[in-house]
């Protein structure tokens, strides 16, 4: 019985050693998106990317908007002096461009903004400069979220604990939530996306855990295992992508469909995260450390090119 235990621990020892071997679904390219000399990125809470494939960072730096394609290399740089504490930025099915502000100062701030493909401004939400909680007042909004029907949700997180809900010409529909750690409760919800389903994801990162809703802000879930959610993104196949720098500290590739966990990448610990059609994953670092592996983190946009 002995020989039968040691062989198989020996066999099972030479599997997770093999296993242990094998390359990575993912490989971060070292280097990608540097920007010129000179310039450097400040914290990176936003990544979105277009159909096109092309990248966009927003950064607390200056310029904070920093377009790239999918070699890394810098297309455009923009939006000097247009905001105070950059924030979440989201491109939308119709390929228009969603930004967040998230603190006000000095007549600007605490704002949504919304972008035309040609980067002309067609929409704010959000009276600027203020604080509050009105049906056009923010305080600390984190992310958009756009609904197939064009109905615009508002992730109204850093103070204010709410989801705020305005039809697609901008005109306020309604708003749930406050502070607590209820159903239907928040505190911070920081990154919000649909899935293919029309089911609306809110990160919940101070509450570590991510809640589930119909579109009038019924509840249906919530789910725990991606940790503290900080970045989201979802698919069209529902491939669920989390970036948690709290609490899990990882990349997490999943499935939307049952919440159910792929793959955790260690490399990097990320705030905003983007996914090209090809599965390449695209993150922006908000902190520096180190990862549980050791490896360095920053103010930095990372590429994880997927094998």
């Amino acid at each position: 019985m002995f020989r039968t235990l040691r062989i198989t621990a020996i066999a099972f020892a030479l599997t997770a050693a093999a296993a242990a071997q094998q390359p990575g679904p993912y490989t971060l390219v070292d280097g990608w998106g540097a920007l010129p000399a000179g310039a450097q990125f400040g914290e990176v809470p936003g990544m979105t990317i277009d159909k096109n494939g092309k990248v966009f960072a927003f950064h607390r730096g200056s310029p904070p908007v920093v377009e790239f394609d999918a070699s890394g290399k810098i297309l455009k740089m923009w939006g000097e002096n247009m905001f105070v504490w950059p924030h979440g930025i989201r491109v939308d099915r119709n390929g228009f461009l969603w930004i967040t502000d998230g603190r006000g100062r000095d007549g600007k701030g605490q704002q949504v903004f919304k972008f035309d493909p040609a980067g002309t401004l067609v929409m704010t939400r959000g009276t600027a400069g203020v604080s509050g909680e009105g049906p056009d007042s923010f305080n600390g909004p984190t992310d958009v979220a756009v609904a197939p029907n064009g109905d615009i949700f508002v992730s109204d997180g850093h103070v204010n604990n709410r989801i705020v809900k305005f039809s697609k010409d901008g005109k306020f529909i309604k708003t749930w939530g406050k502070k607590g750690s209820g159903a239907g409760e928040f505190d911070l919800p920081h990154t919000m996306f649909f899935d293919s389903r029309g089911r609306l994801f809110v990160g919940d990162r101070s509450n570590k855990r991510i809640q589930i809703f119909d579109q009038d802000g019924t509840f249906i879930d919530q789910w725990t295992q991606f940790g503290s959610p900080s970045g989201m993104f979802i698919a069209p196949d529902d491939t669920f992508y989390v970036v948690d720098y709290n609490d899990k500290m990882g990349v997490f590739v999943g499935s939307a469909k049952d919440g159910s966990i792929k793959y955790k990448f260690e490399e990097a610990l990320a705030e905003g995260v983007a996914v090209d059609g090809k599965g390449n994953i695209y993150v922006g670092e908000t902190v520096p450390g180190k990862t549980k592996t050791g490896r360095v983190t920053g103010h930095i946009v990372r590429k994880l090119a997927k094998n």
